[in-house]
């Protein structure tokens, strides 16, 4: 039986996609990390539906410094990553970091299923056409999900992690920029 061989072939491919699996890093994930103030260039004005259905605008939180954590319910990395980004929401929000998911599954429903499962604790922007994620200035991004861009509280990309996140990274790369 040929079809076998073909379906593993295809979960294989796609699962590459997930940036865990890349062999050869992109711009954007060659320069993961905090980005010096005078490097930083504006965060992309995201405006739209949650998944929940509620508007969501990103420049709703300026003043905030905003963690927004691309993912798809497919992506292995981003179902081991939720209960980090949920933990990062509770401890963080008191110091003024908001987590913002967006979410780049093409079935809305997916990714409806994927936030009630995984319990998310914060809102996250639907994008099943990937017309947000194309916002972002070329190569300032990596091309595959999970992906986390800090956003500074003047609405600025401070900082850029390719693939899975720990609280302990959101919480090193966030807090340097909450206001004192």
């Amino acid at each position: 039986m040929k079809t076998r061989p073909l379906l593993w072939t295809a979960a294989c491919l796609a699962l590459a996609s997930c940036h865990a699996g890349m062999a050869t890093p992109s711009p954007a994930e060659e320069k993961s990390g905090p980005l010096p103030a005078g490097q930083r260039a504006a965060a992309p004005e995201f405006a739209g539906d949650s998944l929940d259905g509620k508007p969501l605008r990103l420049s709703d939180y300026r003043g905030k410094v905003v963690v927004l954590n691309a993912w798809a319910s497919w992506c292995g990395p981003c179902r081991a990553e939720a209960p980090e980004l949920n933990a990062a929401q509770k401890h963080l929000a008191a110091r003024g970091v908001q987590v913002l998911g967006l979410n780049t599954d093409s079935d809305t429903g997916s990714g409806r299923s994927f936030q009630r499962d995984h319990h998310l604790a914060y809102p996250s922007f639907s994008d099943p056409a990937g017309r947000k994620v194309l916002r972002f200035p070329k190569g300032s991004v990596p091309q595959g999900v999970p992906f986390t861009v800090v956003i500074d509280t003047r609405g600025r990309m401070a900082a850029v992690h390719s693939g899975l996140v720990t609280e302990r990274e959101l919480r090193d790369l966030a807090l340097p920029l909450v206001r004192s």
